[in-house]
């Protein structure tokens, strides 16, 4: 209901754009890990970043999933008992713990490992070859309103982030690429912390990392909120956020603001009233009612990785992390 009764996606995904396709191929991507299906997995997260760029972000966390004490030669990844994970979290059972010179070694031979070193190798192969061929078609036009367009865009048109009123206001001035680029620093190091927090529960990883990025982006427009919808059900039954309180609250919030916003979007588009700055703190409170939901939900969440840890064999010992 979440997803399919959604006045968000069923408007967003209906008006012509291929929104609803790409959460699709993400979610079968999850299902894809879980199952140990490494090559289809690499196969559909190449052409999913071909298809809509916003996905590269969820590659770190795949990454650091792929790990030895989860997946190892000849032994199928044991996912944890979901049957549990509402009445206890296991959190932080996935780190390891590195005790001296042994264990040190231990996590540096883990960086690298052929399962990691696969899915990098075929999703990039299967991103640069589609790339190539569209390159080959269509030429530079291609690469910078597919790709290059992204790392610098400044869009001068009132939109949900807080970077518009500034853009606006400067957007006659040229925008130096540094300063382009240190705009996504927010962003960047947001990502990165909820990267390394929670990769290894990863359906939850990439909601909050969603969240997190179009909350930070420099542009926004409701066609990103369907980005993180199709997540959320995945996350929804292990949150511990009562519907009729915490639960609503964040609901009501997060729709306020938004209408908060829209009336004086309404206001400065149809009405040609001079609303700027009122719009420009309607954005700020946007950002400040995600921000909240986000918490929120990251505080009532029963996290736990989705693979229990296997046991890691060295020389003539076995030695298991917790």
């Amino acid at each position: 209901m979440v997803w399919l009764f959604n006045p968000f996606t069923f408007t967003i995904g209906t008006r012509g754009n291929c929104e609803p396709i790409v959460c699709a191929m993400i979610l079968w991507i999850i299902i894809c890990l879980m199952n140990d299906w490494l090559l289809q997995a690499a196969l559909w997260y190449g052409l999913v970043v071909h298809l809509r760029i916003y996905p590269i972000i969820y590659a770190l966390p795949i990454i650091l999933v792929l790990h030895p004490l989860h997946f190892q030669p000849g032994k199928k990844p044991a996912l944890v008992d979901w049957s549990s994970r509402k009445s206890k979290s296991v959190q932080g059972s996935s780190y390891m713990r590195i005790n001296g010179l042994q264990g040190i070694r231990i996590f540096l031979a883990s960086i690298f490992t052929w399962r990691r070193l696969v899915f990098g190798i075929v999703s990039g192969s299967i991103f640069f070859i589609l790339t190539g061929l569209c390159f080959y078609f269509y030429g530079w036009d291609f690469l910078d309103e597919a790709l290059l367009y992204h790392l610098t865009r400044t869009d001068p048109r009132h939109n949900f982030s807080i970077y518009f009123y500034h853009i606006y206001l400067h957007f006659e001035q040229e925008f130096s690429s540094l300063e382009k680029l240190i705009s996504f620093l927010p962003q960047f190091i947001v990502q990165l912390v909820l990267v390394f927090r929670f990769a290894y529960d990863l359906p939850f990883c990439f909601f909050v990392q969603t969240v997190a990025f179009v909350a930070f982006n420099k542009v926004i427009t409701a066609q990103y909120f369907v980005w993180f919808f199709c997540l959320l059900p995945l996350i929804l039954p292990w949150s511990n956020m009562n519907l009729k309180w915490k639960g609503l609250a964040c609901i009501f919030l997060w729709m306020g603001a938004q209408s908060h916003w829209l009336m004086w979007a309404y206001l400065l588009e149809f009405r040609g009233k001079n609303v700027f700055i009122q719009l420009w703190m309607a954005s700020l409170l946007f950002l400040a009612s995600n921000t909240y939901v986000l918490i929120n939900i990251i505080r009532n969440h029963a996290y736990c990785p989705v693979f229990n840890l296997l046991k890691h064999e060295t020389s003539n010992k076995t030695t298991k992390y917790d």
